[in-house]
This record gives C-alpha cells, structure tokens and sequence, in this order.
C-alpha cells in the first residue's frame, strides 16, 4: 500500500457527535511549532486535532485552523483540562479559557485529563462538564486515564455518559479491563501513544504482517487498532509520516494477524500510573 490519504471512517460518541477515528495528537509538540504541524496534518487530510491546556499548544491549535481555510465544522477538536484546574467552578473557567486560546466559539470534545484521585476533584469536575454538555457549551464530554473505579464513581448517579475514555493503548499495553469497563458503560475506547512511542514496531507479528502488505509497522500498527475500534492520535511532526499514519486507513489486517499483535500484551506502560498520577500540569 502506499502512504496516499484514505477516507477515514468516524464513529459516533454521543448523540449526533460524530469522531474520526484517525487523529493527530500534539503532545509534546512545542508552541512554536503547533502551527506548523497542524497546518501539515490538515493539508495532509486530517480533520481530528487532540490537544489539552497541559500541552502549552492550544493557540498554535487555533492559528492553524484558521490559516488552513477549513471551516470549523469540518475539524473535530477536542481539550482537555488540567489537573490543576478541577473543581466545578474552575472546571468551567478552564473550558472558556481553552476556547478562547483556541479562538473557536466550543469544542468538540474536553476531557478530564487525568483522575487525579489524590485531589478528590474529578466529580465535580465531572458535573461541571455535565453541566456545560447539557447547556450546549461543548458538543461532547469524555475523560482519559480513568480507570473502572473511577468511571464507576462517576457513572453511578446517572446523567450525560462520557463519550469516550482516552487511555494509553498500544500492542504491549492494552488494558483490557479499562477498555472492558468503557465499552460496558457505552463508552468508546481512545489510544493515545497507539504506537508505543514506536516501541512495538520490532515485534514479529507486525513486521510479518508490514512485509505481506507493503506497509510499514507504523500502519500495520495504526490498522490493528482501528479493526479494534479505537480512535486513534498518533503524533508526528513530519509531513510524509502524517500522511503515511492516515493511510493506514485503508489497510486490512487478516484475523489472524489482528490476533497475533493482540497477543504481544505485555502490560509494558509508557506513561502515568492513572491511581497515582497527580502532577498539577500547572505551567
């Protein structure tokens, strides 16, 4: 296959809220360069950008949405908010001040970055984005990194679901009850570091099944989760990565294949423990 852009299939997280399942995450990216990355990620044919207030990058975000000549419609953002920032009313203050740096009217998507258990927070934080979906402020609300007890906590009382659960996910780092305990719920599963911070891309069965289809592990990868279901946001800052990331949209693992990279869990984390994680991300 070659790296050309490929229609990427979306699904729905909420009522008439509608995700790519291919996005482009700019974590790490510098401020300086947001602009730039995204302006390549949309000419390349991305319509997904996931960003957060903890990433510095909101602005270079928005500079490029609007330098890019794309109406708001057709690009889906999504923020989220810092740890440092929970709290009903700050949880609301910190929205308004993402959309502002972002220069757009609401998101798409915000999430709770983090539980930040130690805090004691993230229900009210929670209630907050109930509250701001309710009033039409955001289209859809989500978490990331909650864990079935903290997605529990928060479900329990009813009212607005989360529309997704980003967790870190990747072939040697599933999590398989997290993502059990979100899909049970309704919740749709998004991976973030999806390729291991490249990690995996020496593993037999992807590299078997890059060399039966002409494609690199990268994508091989990449096609895994989406026959999985994941929405996906792999980061790059190289325009012929972000375009050969995209195409892994029109790869088609066999079974056999999908389970055989299925098989690679090793419980091998990259980032944060989600029951401990409590930097305030304030900076």
């Amino acid at each position: 296959m070659t790296a050309e852009t490929t229609d990427v299939e979306t699904i729905e997280i909420a009522q008439g809220v509608h995700i790519p399942q291919i996005g482009l995450g700019v974590f790490q990216v510098p401020a300086d360069e947001a602009q730039r990355v995204v302006e390549d990620g949309l000419s390349a044919g991305y319509r997904h950008v996931d960003t957060a207030a903890a990433y510095v990058n909101e602005a270079g975000v928005g500079a490029a949405l609007r330098a890019s000549g794309l109406n708001r419609d057709d690009v889906f953002l999504t923020s989220k908010l810092r740890n440092g920032d929970q709290g009903y009313e700050q949880t609301r203050r910190a929205y308004a001040d993402s959309v502002e740096r972002l220069g757009i009217e609401s998101l798409d998507l915000y999430l709770i970055h983090w539980p930040y258990p130690s805090a004691g927070l993230f229900e009210e934080s929670w209630r907050a984005l109930q509250d701001l979906a309710a009033e039409g402020a955001v289209r859809a609300v989500g978490v990331s990194n909650f864990l079935p007890e903290h997605l529990e906590a928060i479900t329990k009382h009813g009212g607005i679901r989360p529309a997704v659960n980003q967790i870190e996910l990747h072939p040697t780092f599933q999590q398989p009850a997290v993502a059990s305990a979100s899909r049970a719920l309704g919740v749709a599963v998004q991976a973030y570091s999806p390729l291991g911070q490249g990690a995996d891309f020496s593993a037999k069965p992807v590299l078997e099944a890059a060399t039966a289809h002409g494609a690199s592990p990268a994508q091989v990868i990449l096609a895994w989760h989406l026959a999985l279901g994941h929405i996906v946001i792999p980061k790059s800052s190289r325009p012929d990565r972000l375009a050969e990331n995209l195409a892994s949209a029109g790869l088609r693992l066999t079974q056999a294949e999908i389970d055989a990279i299925t098989a690679l869990d090793s419980n091998e984390r990259i980032g944060g423990d989600p029951a401990t994680f409590s930097l305030t991300q304030m900076r």
